[in-house]
């Protein structure tokens, strides 16, 4: 069922809510501030901006995707393949054939069978079942839960047969510019576009470096994470992201008590992404990952390097309205807003669950 309200373009559904919110003003920012930017750390190309913030939340009850894949509390299977995994409950609606399907490109079903709500982000890469895939979206997932589509974009075109009956997340998150494809256009063949492009900058990397043997994987495979995972390509962006990883978790350790929080990532002296969170315990946690997705940015990316200023970086924090918000509500599990500004986009993840009201994740990309 859906009903679409022209004129405030308020957009009802059995998922939840969805409204556009014309009329904000460009560049307005929160009262008084509430990100610093901190001098950069550089490695090549690459420039990261820490960010602290005046105040964090407890962050503990949140699980993430990592931790429930290895502990077995949370299960990512084809949507064909979900019904023995539902657990009977009286008042709770049941997946089966019918209203889940079979195996398709763009559904997974997951299930979080753990005592904490599920804190996915769109980006994070799932490998296994036909094809590896890409969370399209930031979501909170209840404890609990019965099945939930999980709103994925495939990033291997080409295979349909199962490697594994066992999804896993490998500890890694797609690149900005594939990110993007996922979260603002929302579209499958814009992502595998984008992916196409990555590998190919991946394979060019290699060959220059290690030769025309070595990148050959890369370009036979149609899966990004095999081409993210081969030894060369891991060892080139290792020799981007390690450096900076550990220099900011050095940082991280050194402004715990001023609250670090999330990053501005620049490239080849322009301001391209941002990723926020509310604790530093929660920014720890996806560190490792994000730092690799921007370091894999670079082959995408030709250019020289370029310096980028602190007031520059501090500016696009400091945009986080626009003037259109489109917001989508799981009543008392969260709100997800995509706020359209001039040149860029906001991406903010509200939980709504009891005693929290805060923001769990805000991603903002230059168009």
């Amino acid at each position: 069922m859906k009903w679409i309200w022209t004129a405030v373009g308020v957009a009802f559904s059995v998922a939840g809510l969805a409204m556009v919110i014309p009329g904000l003003k460009a560049g307005e920012t929160k009262p008084g501030g509430q990100y610093q930017v901190l001098a950069p750390i550089r490695n090549g190309k690459l420039t990261i901006f820490p960010v602290v913030a005046g105040s964090t939340h407890d962050t503990g009850q949140f699980l993430t995707l990592d931790e429930g894949l290895r502990s077995g509390e949370v299960v990512v299977t084809e949507a064909g393949n979900a019904g023995p995994l539902v657990r009977p409950r009286p008042g709770h609606s049941v997946w089966n054939e019918r209203s889940g399907g079979g195996a398709q490109v763009n559904q997974l079903v997951l299930i979080n069978n753990s005592k904490r709500p599920l804190l996915l982000l769109a980006g994070e890469i799932v490998t296994g079942g036909k094809q590896d895939r890409v969370i399209g979206k930031d979501r909170l997932v209840p404890p609990e839960s019965d099945p939930v589509d999980l709103g994925v974009f495939c990033v291997e075109p080409g295979r349909w047969v199962a490697r594994s009956d066992k999804f896993i997340a490998p500890m890694a998150m797609v690149q900005p510019s594939v990110r993007a494809k996922a979260m603002a256009d929302k579209d499958q063949g814009k992502v595998w576009e984008q992916v196409g492009k990555a590998r190919a900058s991946m394979a060019d990397t290699v060959t220059v470096a290690a030769g025309v043997p070595a990148a050959a994987p890369i370009r036979e495979s149609s899966s990004y994470f095999v081409a993210l995972d081969s030894q060369e390509v891991k060892h080139q962006i290792d020799s981007v992201a390690a450096p900076l990883q550990q220099e900011y978790q050095s940082v991280i350790r050194q402004l715990r008590e001023k609250h670090a929080v999330g990053v501005v990532v620049a490239l080849n002296g322009q301001l391209i992404w941002a990723d926020v969170f509310p604790s530093t315990s929660l920014l720890e946690k996806y560190w490792p990952k994000l730092v690799r997705s921007y370091a894999a940015e670079m082959f995408s990316q030709p250019g020289k390097s370029a310096t980028v200023d602190v007031r520059a970086a501090q500016e696009f924090i400091d945009q986080l309205n626009g003037r259109r918000e489109v917001v989508e509500n799981e009543p008392g599990l969260y709100r997800h807003a995509e706020i359209s500004g001039d040149g860029y986009k906001v991406f903010a993840l509200t939980s709504l669950l009891p005693n929290t009201g805060f923001d769990l994740h805000v991603a903002k990309m230059a168009d």
